[in-house]
């Protein structure tokens, strides 16, 4: 058993808190930590409703390292799960490193003031962590995450050479509002409005914002218009699937909410870099971030299940091949179980479950690793025990 430190008390926080709290055989104390500890002792008092498990909190800035040291040794977890903003990724691998704990997150880091998100900057870690002795597992959530290892498992069990990979991302949830986003809108609306890329024949390709879109038939949800934006899995799953000639993500949009980000686009309110207004100084996509509905209260409003998997083709013992590998979650289901939509639940149980394989010691092995660099049987166990079971689809080869 294990102590475990989470930060960060969004969504996706209140769901790694209540799944955590689910297994006390292996994480024996939890710490709920953020900048506002109220919304920490919110949900440690659902956990506590919902489980019967105390769960401890605290306050903390989690890009002063000094602080969240200080945290960590009075607590003395084994490991700290990273739900809090992608900017906030490598003060607090900084903090793991000093404290001497493995350390986990969802999203690789972003620079605030630039959009751009890539690996470079936590792959650069990767001979620290392996002289401290230290595990970083980097991108355990679903897209990130379950996608990674949804391809490790295909490598290992389903195909000899993989070719073709398209992530395909659904979500046919409604939750009553004209626009909101399901996770961080700040987050949110700099990955979808930046330039698209994917990776072909062993170099990047770059399109304009939405450009390229297909009709995808998923299961259970139907036929959905799916836009191939740029996503972190894609770099380090290019570099680690053996035989790989193409990967994609794709993402559905309703027209409404394409408009509607269309409009914001615009008339300015998505920039990232600082005006001045009224003698002060504001980013207008931090302004918008604020007068959104929060993406922790949708879910009560939300109707609807999410369909995430990996369109992937090869071959096997000479034979082309095609596979559909995907979860379908229900964002009433989730609500039910841990007060929060799909999307939040998606991210946050494979963060508990990462968190499990640290804990557990089935995936520490010193040094920075993605999660397709891991065994994928143990992890896929543990989806199907807890909340997001998997299924495999065979799909007839494209011509």
């Amino acid at each position: 058993m294990s102590k475990v430190l989470i930060i960060g008390a969004g969504g996706v926080g209140n769901v790694v808190a209540h799944k955590c709290a689910q297994v006390p055989e292996v994480f024996s104390e939890i710490l709920l930590a953020s900048r506002n500890e109220n919304k920490c002792k919110v949900i440690a008092a659902d956990v506590k409703a919902a489980t019967g498990r105390e769960i401890q909190t605290a306050s903390v800035d989690a890009e002063n390292v000094e602080a969240t040291v200080a945290l960590i040794k009075k607590f003395q977890p084994k490991l700290l799960i990273n739900v809090a903003l992608p900017y906030q990724d490598l003060p607090l691998m900084d903090a793991c490193l000093h404290a001497g704990i493995h350390y986990l997150d969802t999203a690789n880091y972003e620079p605030p003031n630039h959009a751009k998100f890539e690996y470079s900057w936590q792959w650069a870690y990767q001979e620290r962590f392996q002289k401290a002795g230290l595990t970083a597992l980097l991108g355990s959530g679903f897209d990130p995450g379950v996608t990674n290892v949804f391809c490790a498992y295909a490598q290992k069990h389903l195909f000899d050479e993989i070719e073709l990979i398209d992530i395909m991302d659904a979500n046919a949830g409604d939750h009553g509002y004209p626009f909101a986003t399901n996770f961080n809108p700040e987050i949110n609306i700099r990955e979808i409005t930046q330039r698209g890329r994917f990776w072909e024949q062993g170099e990047w390709r770059e399109i304009d914002p939405l450009s390229i879109h297909q009709e995808y038939e998923y299961p259970v949800l139907g036929a959905k218009s799916s836009y191939l934006l740029y996503h972190e899995e894609l770099e380090s799953l290019a570099q680690n699937i053996k035989g790989l000639k193409r990967i994609r993500f794709f993402m559905t949009f309703s027209e409404k909410y394409l408009t509607h980000l269309r409009v914001l686009e615009n008339v300015g309110m998505t920039r990232i870099d600082p005006i001045e207004f009224q003698g002060q100084q504001i980013v207008p996509i931090q302004f918008l971030k604020a007068i959104l509905p929060d993406p922790a209260s949708l879910g009560p409003r939300t109707k609807g299940k999410t369909c995430i998997g990996c369109d992937i083709t090869g071959t096997k013992d000479g034979k082309k091949k095609r596979v559909f590998i995907y979860n379908i979650c229900d964002h009433q289901e989730c609500y039910r179980e841990v007060k929060s939509q799909a999307i939040s639940y998606t991210t946050g149980v494979p963060a508990m479950i990462g968190g499990a394989m640290l804990a557990t010691g089935k995936w520490l092995r010193p040094g920075v690793w993605n999660m397709e660099q891991c065994d994928p049987d143990p992890f896929m166990d543990m989806l199907n025990q807890h909340g997001l079971p998997w299924h495999i689809q065979e799909l007839p080869v494209a011509e």
